[in-house]
């Protein structure tokens, strides 16, 4: 996985939650982190269908990642007091079921934002 391609998310992210502040929803948050990595010249996706695969069934069940970059990296937007188990749980599961390298879990609930930034790699 290319660190370099990590760095520039989280850099993004970072002039995001610079300007913006904790206290916004994370639809806005996922709005700007968007408009900034496109602007970096970077593929995204916005809310990608992830179906879940259940042996020989494909359940459309409205799972979305919020933001995936460079068919690469999952991006998880949280405006929480604290991660919790089932926030981990969550970007787990979609690196697995997406066979996604890497997941990025970002708080923008936080007075600073490498507090809240959290890195995940597949391992399956």
């Amino acid at each position: 996985m290319d660190a370099k391609l990590t760095e520039v998310i989280i850099g993004a992210a970072i002039e995001v939650h610079r300007i913006l502040g904790p206290g916004l929803l994370e639809s806005a948050y996922q709005e700007c982190l968007y408009f900034e990595l496109k602007k970096a010249g970077l593929l995204v996706e916005k809310q990608k269908a992830l179906p879940i695969v259940y042996k020989d069934i494909k359940l459309d069940h409205g799972y979305r990642i919020d933001l995936l970059v460079e068919n690469k990296v999952v991006i998880e937007l949280k405006t929480v007091e604290a991660f919790t188990d089932v926030h981990e749980a969550q970007i787990l599961t979609y690196l697995k079921l997406g066979d996604y390298p890497v997941g990025l879990l970002i708080n923008f609930h936080t007075k600073l934002l490498k507090s809240g930034l959290r890195r995940f790699v597949n391992t399956n």
